[in-house]
């Protein structure tokens, strides 16, 4: 039985990550569109990696516990990826919150029920929770702490009725929801963490940056202290030490990798965003 590594979103970042943690790993690929995940796991294989494939959406809870059973019967759950998702503008509300809200708490929750001693999982979470203002504490502790059952009822998420608030809320959800998930993981051995990415140039964000809303998206870069957008592959360096034997100690925790963006927002050149976020 192989060390497995999971990956939840087969997309450019998931990629990045997925390669640099899983030599000698069979990669497990789970994606929405299942088409998607075969296209992935072919230019893995033809990298020297082993793959499976199965079609999980995020936001089904029966979905994530065929993939949970799914990679314990190819062995030893040692790498967990989440980089699966909706976009503001992808979706409406509702979805937004199953998927990334829900969908995203469901999947760390029973994966911490079977990681190995010695594991870690890391959460794409985004830039976008950092642009919330200070939530009140119950908040933080009902999005931190509450069943996953319970999440979607919360009042202050039913009241939700904008698909950047639902992204923002989501990603706010993932964060607070790593930490609480690194106490349970602990007993296993395991640790959990989230990355926040700001604009990654993937065929996603190469879209936008050529439609109708490149002008703010390009505005954008050019008021971050960076001065450019990331690639995939910084991602992956960051992901790749967290869930290394030298990320051993850090669990529990967010990082922000986004040029300087959420600095830039609150602080510096991008605070006429504030008008519009």
């Amino acid at each position: 039985m192989k060390e497995i590594s999971v990956l939840v979103g087969a997309g450019s970042i998931g990629q990045a990550i997925i390669r640099r943690v899983s030599a000698g790993k069979h990669i497990v690929l789970a994606d929405y569109s299942e088409e998607n995940a075969k296209r992935t796991a072919k230019t893995l294989e033809n990298a020297g990696f082993e793959c499976s494939t199965i079609q999980c959406d995020l936001g089904n809870k029966e979905d994530i516990l065929v993939l949970v059973e799914f990679a314990t019967s190819k062995g030893e759950v040692k790498h967990m990826v989440n980089a699966a998702g909706v976009s503001p503008s992808q979706a409406p509300v509702e979805e937004i919150l199953r998927v990334d809200l829900y969908g995203t708490s469901v999947l760390m929750e029973e994966f911490g029920k079977v990681m190995a001693n010695g594991g870690s999982g890391i959460i794409i979470s985004s830039q976008s929770g950092h642009r919330l203002p200070a939530l009140p504490q119950e908040q933080n502790d009902a999005l931190a702490m509450s069943p996953v059952e319970e999440l979607m009822r919360l009042p202050f998420i039913k009241e939700i009725n904008d698909t950047l608030k639902a992204y923002q809320y989501s990603k706010r959800c993932n964060v607070l929801r790593v930490a609480y998930e690194a106490c349970r993981w602990a007993k296993r051995g395991a640790t959990i963490n989230s990355i926040s990415p700001g604009i990654i140039i993937t065929p996603l964000a190469n879209d936008e940056l050529h439609g109708p809303r490149a002008k703010g998206y390009i505005d954008m870069i050019a008021g971050m202290p960076a001065r450019r957008a990331g690639t995939p592959d910084e991602v992956g360096d960051l992901a790749e030490f967290l869930m290394s034997s030298r990320g051993r100690f850090i669990s529990g925790a967010d990082f922000l990798i986004d040029g300087g963006c959420t600095a830039s927002y609150w602080y510096g050149d991008l605070q006429y965003l504030k008008a519009t976020h």
